[in-house]
């Protein structure tokens, strides 16, 4: 443990290029046909593969065009995939059938516009966000709202609700800072079978397609605002959890881009202290989040053989060290903040915009064998979790709950190890949207990760306690899922939660009345499922047990109540004299 503890550290402290992450689309060698889709994961919710029957690469948009018209002409199903594919529901995954067509876009990517007077910048949807940004960046302005991650597509980041955190202004929501869309929809065959639809403020159906879902058209281009360039000043306060719950609305109006990572085990706080300054502010900082950065194959290897060991022994002071180390090791590197392209030497970090919003410098390599990778690459047998994001209406609904999470933690701190050692529970703030499928509200965000068995029919180490906290948000709470994210359980009775539903519905069937861009997926996620429980369905989060065989009997793993939210039903370990 030691020594694996220390090529961690030594990696983390490493600036390294890495092999970028595989292409999401595999087709048999020389052809187009016959192709399996995967998300960056490598791994799909059910770990059953996507597959399409073709995938096109266009070009232009007079491409998208024909490939729309040849759809609604013959009556083929579609689905758009950028080149990073980060989604974890299968909204890109092409309807089942042989008459699927997989549309990438990753070819799409050479048209950037940048109108200073205007403050706009206009893109292909394939355009990369950290391309687009270095351009407008260039132009000495800044674009507002972006993800923390910068691996995607603007069509993509759009698509989902890619988000960052703040209640100032528009908001941290990337789609709410659209000024408009051209977008690709099938037509009547005396409009040729395909038209471009160009939607702005003025156009209702805006409010549709800028968080779309994939399941309106072809997103062509995307206009969003823009402002005068600016930098931020960053300050992490690392701090105990005391009041966390009063607290953390006063952070988001005081600080315009703040966020606070809340680490249960540890009874810590992180307040991220993040506002803007002038551009003539000195300094010239850098965020390389750690977890975005490269690792070592052989480090990641190690890390995620330690975290199976640790689980197969139920070692759960074990996997408390691991998380002691890794919070630790990130409040003396700041995170991956950096003063300068090299080091952190102290706060306040302050850099442009650019450079300072979104990070993945694992995305990024100058040749194909290095040996580094992100962290989760799925050719190299590293980390592999679950990742789930819970949006709640209102800040009470949040504060209660902070304090049931803090009652469930307090029965026994070690049970949240598992989730500190990947990036425990991240809160930042979205603002109110008028998207159909946004937030009606201020909102607030809550993101966790935690560990993911390499085989759906094992139980993990305290899997009754993120369970737990998964249904207080989803169901206690009436949490929104994030689009992009979540396991199946999180998007139950998902049309009962977004009262614009109906309004987005009836765009659809404007904008694509055949259900071209409708898939069993997505149609799943919008509108329920009409699957069945199975044998361990509950344990990768396909279902919420009711009946002991959805969990694990054979490993000890029975379907109990939950120890604070009663109304939960959770699979939990119980000693064999117990069960």
């Amino acid at each position: 443990m030691a020594l694996f503890l220390f090529l961690t550290l030594w990696t983390l402290a490493t600036t390294t290029l890495a092999i970028p992450p595989p292409p999401p689309i595999q087709c048999t060698t020389g052809t187009t046909t016959g192709c399996t889709l995967h998300n960056s994961y490598g791994i799909w919710g059910d770990r059953k593969d996507c597959f399409a029957s073709k995938v096109v690469h266009p070009t232009t948009q007079d491409q998208l065009l024909s490939i729309v018209a040849n759809a609604t002409k013959h009556k083929l199903k579609l689905k758009v995939v950028s080149k990073f594919s980060h989604t974890i529901p299968k909204f890109a995954c092409p309807a089942i059938g042989d008459s699927s067509v997989l549309v990438s876009t990753d070819k799409y990517n050479s048209n950037i516009h940048v109108n200073v007077d205007g403050l706009t910048v206009t893109a292909d949807a394939g355009v990369g966000l950290r391309d687009l940004i270095n351009k407008v960046e260039d132009a000495g302005l800044s674009l507002v709202a972006a993800p923390y991650w910068e691996g995607v597509s603007v069509g993509g980041l759009i698509s989902t609700g890619s988000h960052g955190s703040s209640w100032w202004g528009k908001g941290g929501a990337v789609h709410d800072h659209v000024v408009s869309i051209d977008m690709v929809v099938p037509a009547t065959e005396t409009e040729g079978f395909a038209k471009i639809l160009h939607l702005d403020a003025t156009n209702e159906l805006l409010n549709a397609a800028k968080l779309s879902l994939g399941t309106l058209g072809i997103i062509s281009k995307v206009t969003l605002s823009l402002e005068k360039g600016f930098k931020r000043s960053i300050t992490l306060n690392f701090t105990d959890d005391t009041g966390l719950e009063d607290t953390f609305t006063s952070h988001a109006k005081a600080h315009e881009f703040g966020d606070i990572t809340w680490y249960p085990s540890k009874h810590m706080a992180v307040y991220r202290h993040d506002d803007r300054v002038a551009l003539t502010t000195k300094g010239d900082g850098t965020n390389d989040f750690i977890g975005f950065q490269s690792n070592l194959i052989v480090v990641s290897k190690s890390t995620r053989a330690s975290e199976n060991t640790l689980e197969k022994a139920k070692n759960v002071k074990g996997k408390c060290a691991m998380a002691s180390t890794f919070i630790s090791y990130k409040k003396l590197v700041a995170n991956g903040l950096r003063n300068n392209n090299l080091i952190f030497t102290g706060y306040p970090v302050i850099g442009r915009q650019g450079k300072m919003q979104t990070s993945g410098s694992c995305l990024y390599s100058a040749s194909s064998d290095i040996a580094n990778a992100c962290a989760w690459d799925p050719r190299i047998n590293g980390l592999f979790f679950y990742e789930t994001t819970a949006i709640f209406q209102g800040v009470d609904k949040f504060k209660d709950f902070i304090r049931d999470v803090k009652e469930l933690r307090d029965l026994n701190p070690d049970n949240f190890c598992g989730v500190d050692i990947y990036n425990g529970l991240l809160i930042r703030f979205i603002k109110a949207s008028t998207a159909y499928l946004g937030q009606p509200v201020d909102s607030v965000v809550v993101d966790f990760n935690y560990y993911r068995a390499d085989s759906a029919m094992t139980p993990r180490l305290n899997q009754d306690v993120m369970e737990e906290v998964e249904q207080m948000a989803f169901v206690k709470y009436g949490a929104r899922p994030h689009w992009g994210k979540n396991r199946k359980v999180a998007f139950s009775k998902v049309a009962e939660k977004y009262k614009s539903l109906n309004k987005f519905v009836a765009a659809k069937k404007k904008m694509d009345p055949q259900n071209l861009f409708s898939s069993d997926w997505s149609d799943e996620v919008l509108f329920g499922s009409k699957g069945e429980n199975f044998d361990g369905c509950a344990l990768e989060g396909e279902c919420v047990c009711s009946e002991h065989r959805h969990c694990s009997p054979s490993n000890g793993y029975f379907c109990q109540y939950g120890l604070v939210y009663k109304e939960a039903r959770v699979c939990r370990y119980s000693q064999p004299s117990q069960s």
